[in-house]
């Protein structure tokens, strides 16, 4: 980054990528090899994540501009960035390529324009996944539903049993 007009680009870049993803998880970017990092990238690339190594200034810079307030205990030494529409895949994504490789540090991240700390980040890592989340909601809201319409067939069976029981009253008259 030499010129003045590469970093406004960079800052713009970086403005968008904020803009149009909502999270973002930031790590540290010390002690990773060549081989380590270029696996670590093709992960992320398959997971649909935008995962990038950032300046400090310039990121700082773009996150004033769009707003984000508190990033500056985070963004010391090295920093990655790892940014997604879906505002847990870099959280999970970058959680268990650490848990496999005992590399990197996860310094904090962005969630719905908030910023959030390392266990902020740990926390969304290990929720379960979207469809678990979808079900147990599902599940949640029928349970009473079962419980109503049971409830809402009581009186319709007891007039069954009791039109049944006239019937076989009049067919033993």
């Amino acid at each position: 980054m030499g010129t003045r007009d590469e970093k406004q680009l960079a800052v713009q870049e970086l403005v968008q990528a904020l803009r149009n993803n909502k999270g973002a998880v930031f790590t540290d970017y010390r002690g990773i090899s060549v081989v380590k990092d270029t696996d670590l990238r093709a992960k992320m690339r398959k997971a649909g994540i935008d995962y990038r190594v950032v300046k400090n200034t310039l990121l700082k810079r773009a996150a004033d501009e769009v707003g984000i307030v508190g990033l500056d205990t985070y963004l010391q030494g090295p920093t990655a960035i790892a940014l997604s529409s879906d505002p847990v895949a870099p959280a999970k994504a970058l959680a268990a390529w650490i848990k496999a490789n005992k590399m990197l540090e996860i310094k904090g991240g962005i969630l719905g324009g908030k910023v959030i700390d390392a266990a902020g980040v740990t926390v969304l890592a290990d929720l379960p996944p979207r469809e678990v989340m979808l079900g147990r909601v599902v599940g949640t809201i029928q349970a009473p539903l079962t419980g109503l319409v049971n409830v809402l067939h009581g009186p319709l069976r007891k007039l069954v049993y009791a039109v049944d029981a006239v019937r076989q009253q009049k067919e033993a008259q």
